[in-house]
């Protein structure tokens, strides 16, 4: 045991911190420059509740439902996120309308806000596929006061209720290498899509928010 602590306290730590360091940012560059590439390929769906109570959230699903459901007739047949955005954008009052209606027909009073805009993502995994943390482009359904947890999926290409199509991702624009680097195939980018979030957390202890 003595041996254990002695050779414990022998290594050499210091020089293997910056080794470690190193590797750590090269793989949140890496990292980084694949979600930039991804974000230009997908638009994320972010619906909030009004609040952490079970039946906010209850209904923080029910709209959701709603809301996936028109916009996927809507995305029917759209080829590429420029169009897809464009779809979405031209019919965010009747997508707003379609939420307020299901609040409504679930005995509330709650107001919601439906916006395309830029939005932070942590990395998250979905059934089958894996996106890196960052910025993407989102549709963003608030429900009342906003301040409940959120749910997070892919509005474009349609990926929220079932497994990954490759077929779905193709016409997306996704290349097989984009493919490869998403999905279940790849499993072990997920410790890499996490190292974009400590990058950003050292961002901002060193220059702030």
């Amino acid at each position: 045991m003595k041996r254990i602590h002695s050779a414990i306290r022998s290594f050499p730590w210091r020089r293997l911190l910056p080794l470690v360091c190193g590797v750590l940012i090269c793989t949140a560059l890496w990292a980084e420059t694949a979600q930039v590439q991804l974000a230009e390929k997908v638009i994320r769906l972010h619906v909030l509740a009004n609040s952490d109570s079970q039946a906010d959230q209850d209904l923080k699903l029910q709209v959701r439902d709603k809301v996936l459901a028109q916009a996927g007739t809507l995305l029917t047949g759209q080829e590429g996120v420029q169009a897809a955005a464009a779809v979405l954008q031209d019919n965010l009052d009747t997508l707003a309308r379609t939420a307020a209606q299901e609040i409504r027909d679930q005995g509330y009073g709650y107001s919601v806000q439906v916006s395309l805009e830029d939005t932070w993502f942590p990395t998250r995994q979905y059934e089958g596929i894996a996106l890196p943390a960052g910025n993407y482009q989102a549709l963003r359904v608030v429900i009342g006061e906003g301040e409940g947890h959120n749910w997070w999926c892919v509005v474009y290409p349609s990926l929220c209720l079932g497994a990954v199509s490759e077929t779905a991702l193709e016409t997306a624009g996704f290349s097989g290498q984009d493919y490869a680097l998403v999905t279940e195939a790849s499993q072990p980018y997920v410790f890499k899509f996490k190292a974009i979030e400590w990058l950003e957390g050292c961002k901002r202890q060193l220059f702030g928010p």
